[in-house]
């Protein structure tokens, strides 16, 4: 599918060049190392010459935000009230939504540390296993309907709303499955950045869009054929930390036939996450404000700036 076309594209030289080139680049290789996801590939270069522009940009939308949310008080003759700013980063699985999430809170907890920056995935979301497979959905999990979509809502409203000590569930990629009993707090953020494959789509059923809570929204893009090689280049650093624990949801793959294994992965891209990006989640492409679009090794080449 092409790049929609209501967007400005930059080259990456274009884009280094604009406001923030001059700001100094605050993350260590060591902390690089601990953000990057599995096989994902970043390096400093591309701190400095994608992401400090882009956490330029993000401090201009935050400004623009909290001069609404003041002028709009005032407008009712009211004292504006705290109103977290959410960022939402969605994508294939496999692009390194992961990466730009936690990279882009470190940098904003560091250009912006009397505020607090948090971070979830939507993974937590997910029904638990044992759930889908008493709806019969267990070969869709991923696509929408394998969502709680109206906890996910109630949990942005709340954020929108500033309660405090939101329990979020958590996923483990290690069981496969969302960890009974086991919650990440949100509490109170001045950011929140929301990642997931899910967070521009439209639930079922629900007349608003996950994205219509945030302020700000980047998509990862890349080809299919990319995303391929790098879900089947993550598969195989997967096997390779779960041949040690087996307990770990890919252990029975990782002891057994590497090539059946693969095999089995590459009919899972075809039936499952391809499908699901090409029904429902790259259709979400064009309700981002920001789209960076990778080409081979991960490299950011272009980065599109929506126009309205």
């Amino acid at each position: 599918m092409a790049l929609p076309e209501n967007y400005d594209y930059f080259t990456r030289e274009q884009w280094r060049n604009f406001h923030g080139k001059n700001q100094l680049n605050t993350v260590t290789s060591d902390e690089l190392a601990q953000i990057a996801a599995l096989n994902d590939r970043i390096s400093l270069t591309d701190v400095q010459e994608i992401y400090v522009p882009l956490r330029h940009l993000i401090h201009v939308y935050l400004r623009r935000y909290h001069q609404l949310v003041e002028d709009k008080a005032d407008f009712r003759g009211e004292s504006a009230a705290p109103t977290p700013f959410l960022i939402g980063i969605s994508g294939s699985v496999a692009v390194g939504k992961s990466t730009t999430a936690r990279l882009l809170q470190l940098l904003l907890s560091r250009s912006l540390p009397n505020q607090k920056v948090q971070l979830i995935t939507t993974d937590g979301f997910l029904y638990p296993n044992a759930e889908l497979e008493r709806r019969g959905i267990m070969a869709r999990k991923g696509f929408p309907e394998s969502y709680d979509m109206e906890h996910l809502l109630t949990f942005l409203d709340q954020v929108k709303s500033y309660q405090p000590g939101i329990k979020v569930p958590r996923y483990s990629h290690q069981v496969y499955d969302v960890l009974p009993d086991s919650y990440d707090v949100i509490d109170r953020p001045d950011i929140l950045i929301v990642e997931g494959i899910n967070v521009l789509q439209l639930p079922t059923n629900q007349q608003i869009y996950v994205s219509d809570y945030f302020d700000f929204s980047i998509y990862v893009d890349a080809k299919a054929a990319l995303v391929e090689e790098w879900y089947l280049q993550r598969f195989g650093v997967l096997l390779d930390t779960a041949l040690q624990d087996p307990l770990n949801y890919y252990y029975p793959y990782a002891i057994g036939d590497r090539q059946s294994a693969f095999t089995m992965a590459r009919q899972v891209w075809q039936d499952v996450n391809l499908k699901n990006l090409r029904e429902y989640i790259l259709p979400t492409r064009n309700r981002a404000d920001l789209i960076l679009h990778k080409t081979e090794h991960h490299v950011i080449d272009k980065i599109g700036l929506r126009k309205y």
